[in-house]
């Protein structure tokens, strides 16, 4: 591409234009919110759905000793229990980072080490309005219990570098917000 600029990879070039908005269903983690909108060329889509959701957190936590804090965990939607890094849900007034530092003590009981981020990432950026902020957390230690929320259950399992990339290669993580932050964590330090 000739008129590549990593600084503008992300603008609003072709923004369409909304003409009606209203929302069908409003609860604290959804809101599905119908839109009408005109696109440049003056054409009028009067279906379209955006799925509202808070900005989400997730942390590829590393051990001291070099191990991964992966959690299993049942999901309803695809439902099979799978291999995930811990996440959630940012709350009112907290940086991705704070929230990110939350999520990972309250579900694991792990912390501290040093932290970076890795990337931030949509999960579906034609229907959903919200971005995940993935972060690394290295050196974190065991500093507390577990501190879930009363519909939470999940399992903290404590995985080698050998093991998550197996997971990784075999296709058996199944979150993209998830799988993504831990591809890049092992390409970008040569471990694949």
């Amino acid at each position: 591409m000739d008129n590549f600029d990593i600084g503008s990879a992300i603008n609003e070039d072709g923004k369409w234009e909304t003409v009606s908005s209203e929302y069908l269903f409003r609860r604290p983690w959804l809101t599905v919110r119908h839109d009408q909108v005109r696109l440049p060329d003056g054409r009028i889509n009067p279906e379209f759905y955006v799925l509202e959701y808070p900005d989400w957190v997730n942390v590829t936590a590393i051990t001291e000793d070099g191990r991964f804090v992966m959690e299993r965990q049942y999901r309803q939607g695809l439902g099979k229990t799978c291999y995930e890094i811990p996440a959630g849900v940012m709350e009112k007034g907290e940086t991705p980072e704070e929230a990110a530092r939350r999520e990972l003590e309250e579900e694991t009981g792990y912390g501290g080490g040093v932290w970076s981020r890795l990337m931030t990432l949509s999960g579906n950026s034609s229907t959903t309005n919200n971005l995940t902020h993935c972060f690394l957390a290295t050196g974190v230690r065991k500093i507390s219990g577990q501190h879930l929320d009363s519909t939470e259950d999940l399992k903290i399992c404590i995985l080698t570098a050998d093991q998550v990339r197996q997971l990784l290669k075999a296709d058996k993580i199944r979150q993209s917000l998830m799988a993504a932050p831990l591809w890049k964590y092992f390409a970008e330090n040569g471990l694949l």
